[in-house]
């Protein structure tokens, strides 16, 4: 089926490897801001192009001038703080900083399309999403009403959101993390743009649907001419999906070149230590990640010299004046005094990874027969109620110091699971025991009593934070007001705290509207590491990070878990994360369990057909063997939770599927020791 009718006659573009001028070129870009400080130059001298039909990946550090980059070339820095210093932004032949806000105006959505790392401040809160689809379709391309909602139905399912009809009346707050993210990729791709800027834009997304959208965008792309910039920090959708690759370092361009040739030999070592810093989902952990030591300069008053000097182990004394970006081989640019031949780095002293004991006789956390159902109105003004069943018969333990990862697609129902135990949502049925006693029947008073020992790292750091408070203020406030903490004390293990999450000291004067995506992050797990619990529910607590700081954040957590027992919930779509730092996994799917087993085991021979999908959708950080992997998109549309399908919930995507599938649903039981699935074919 042509999915996409209205542009079946639109030419081909030519492809990136032809001699033709750039679609978009960036030249000598200096973007600075202005605060209490002082002046930022968050982007210092930034050159880039990318080709009709090419797909350019920038990749970098939390505040490195990935985004910051993106939004001048659509003119959306914030004023009157951010300006634009220098350079120039061509885009099909004129700069885009001359033109007059109206002429800018028309260019954005309908040429250039952006979707945002953040869907949830990217939609309006109190229009549907049906509004916002069809907005750009009328102001840019003249649509009716009937067209424009038909057009967006289409973009809905092309983007996976089954039941498209009825999600055109509901508005961002009744959609997960990972559908609104969707949401924002079906409205920049609603005009067909000759450009599209996606800043993180699978960020809150499974791997299934990933792999899909990622696949649409790419082929698009090839199709049609549209010309793609993918600002990431997943190095597999880099290795699967980009043309070419420019590497960022504080508010430099450090390492440009092809991607498989940056991914075989990086020129530049922070490149190197990028790649070095992935867990890879095709290999077993081998104690902790290997992280970039330090933190990246402060752009107020940056180093001389190459800026990543203090943080590189092959740094000597040339390494004080300023390297220029300079031709290596054939395809690849270096910022580097070694670019052509780097040393080899110094041996690191080995470190091991700490052990420690995990009690599963005796469990912690207990979740027996956990069911959720929402009551949902339907649309119209006799539409009635509907019923969701978010969750339903959940079962699993969690020992003292261990970690469960809790992996399966958007609405599946892990974050609901998540807030049961946390008792943010009261469940339908069943019992949730923590240290034996159950939360469920808990009264508000001993519930406020236990959640010093029970805490949570949230998906979306923005909606978590409170923008009014100082990022001090908000670590400081549960130490002053649970833990009795005086002010002076409170501010040192603030700044303890923040040097443990990887953040500068300075920023505790700081607010959330001022930090990155990735340091709103990290703030929310300062906060929640603040009250040294025994328990903390991770509900997607890296998907934000650069992998470098990931890296980190994840080696953090196994220490302190290490150190003082923590247990934890660990919720994510992640899958080689999940693989690194879960000692058992469960895969949920439709709010059922699918499959239960040690990590090892479960990603060496899963059982369950969904388990398999999941792990070839899967990017790896590496071009050579991701792209020899054939597509792998899991087919069939994602049923509405509203009507499941009857007896296995996956039977309507399922290559194995028989009639007896959608008879019974089939229970959890044990195949080998240890290793649990829900599937009648095994």
């Amino acid at each position: 089926m042509n999915i996409l009718p209205h542009l079946a006659d639109v030419a081909l573009s030519p492809g990136p490897d032809c001699q033709v001028e750039p679609l978009l070129s960036v030249e000598d870009l200096r973007i600075e801001f202005a605060t209490g400080r002082g002046t930022m130059r968050a982007v210092d001298g930034v050159s880039w192009s990318v080709m009709p039909g090419e797909t350019l990946a920038l990749v970098g550090e939390s505040g490195c001038g990935k985004s910051v980059s993106a939004l001048a070339v659509m003119r959306l820095l914030t004023k009157p703080a951010g300006r634009i210093a220098g350079g120039r932004v061509m885009f099909q032949g004129r700069n885009l900083l001359d033109l007059t806000e109206g002429e800018m105006r028309e260019i954005r959505g309908r040429d250039i399309a952006m979707i945002f790392q953040e869907p949830m401040t990217s939609l309006n809160p109190v229009l549907t999403i049906g509004l916002q689809l069809a907005e750009p379709l009328k102001i840019h391309l003249g649509m009716s009403d009937a067209a424009a909602r038909a057009r967006s139905i289409e973009l809905l399912g092309l983007v996976g959101i089954a039941d498209a009809e009825r999600r055109l009346g509901q508005y961002p707050h009744q959609f997960s993390g990972g559908m609104r993210q969707r949401v924002m990729i079906a409205i920049g791709l609603a005009c067909d743009p000759r450009l599209i800027i996606a800043d993180e834009p699978t960020t809150a997304l499974d791997v299934t649907i990933q792999a899909q959208i990622l696949e649409l965008m790419k082929d698009l792309s090839r199709r049609l001419g549209i010309t793609l910039v993918i600002i990431t920090h997943n190095l597999g959708v880099v290795a699967r999906y980009a043309d070419r690759l420019a590497v960022m370092y504080a508010g430099r361009i450090v390492e440009q070149g092809r991607a498989e040739e940056v991914f075989r030999a990086p020129r530049h070592p922070y490149t190197v230590g990028l790649l070095r810093s992935v867990p890879r989902l095709d290999e077993a952990r081998h104690g902790r990640l290997e992280t970039i030591e330090g933190l990246p300069p402060s752009l107020f008053d940056p180093p001389t010299g190459c800026r990543f000097a203090p943080r590189c182990c092959w740094r000597q004394d040339i390494c004080a004046t300023d390297p220029a970006l300079q031709e290596v081989g054939d395809s690849q640019r270096s910022a580097c005094h070694f670019a052509e031949q780097m040393p080899p780095p110094p041996q690191a002293e080995a470190r091991g990874e700490a052990r420690h004991r995990i009690e599963t006789a005796s469990p912690l956390v207990e979740l027996r027969g956990l069911t959720k159902h929402f009551d949902v109105r339907l649309p119209g003004l006799f539409g009635g109620k509907a019923l969701v069943r978010a969750a339903e018969d959940v079962s699993f333990t969690i020992g003292r110091g261990e970690t469960l990862g809790l992996v399966g697609e958007s609405g599946c129902g892990k974050t609901t699971v998540g807030r049961m135990v946390l008792r943010l949502d009261d469940p339908t049925a069943g019992q949730i025991l923590f240290d034996g006693e159950d939360l469920a029947t808990a009264s508000a008073s001993r519930m406020k009593a236990l959640r010093s020992r029970i805490q949570v790292i949230f998906q979306d750091p923005f909606s978590s934070l409170n923008p009014r408070m100082s990022i001090g203020d908000t670590i400081a406030e549960p130490l002053v007001k649970r833990r009795g903490f005086k002010r002076p004390a409170a501010r040192d293990r603030v700044a303890e705290l923040l040097d443990q999450v990887g953040l500068l000291r300075d920023m505790a004067e700081r607010y959330p509207h001022q930090l990155s995506g990735g340091q709103r992050q990290r703030v929310g797990i300062a906060r929640a590491l603040a009250m040294e619990p025994e328990f903390i529910v991770c509900d997607e607590p890296v998907s934000a990070l650069d992998v470098s700081i990931q890296g980190q954040i994840v080696n953090l957590l196994s220490e302190l878990q290490a150190k003082l027992g923590i247990a934890y919930l660990f919720i994510a779509h992640d899958l080689a994360v999940v693989r690194h730092l879960s000692h058992r996994i469960v895969v949920m799917y439709l709010g059922r369990v699918m499959e239960v087993a040690d990590r090892d085991t479960l990603y060496a021979r899963p059982l369950h057909p969904y388990t398999r999908a999941l792990l070839d959708a899967a990017p790896i950080p590496d071009p050579a063997v991701e792209r020899a992997r054939a597509p792998r998109a899991l087919g069939g549309e994602l049923p509405s939770p509203l009507s499941p399908p009857t007896g296995c919930v996956f039977h309507t995507r399922c290559a194995m599927a028989g009639p007896e599938c959608a008879q019974a649903v089939p229970a959890l039981r044990e195949i080998h020791s240890g290793h649990m699935a829900a599937c009648i074919k095994l």
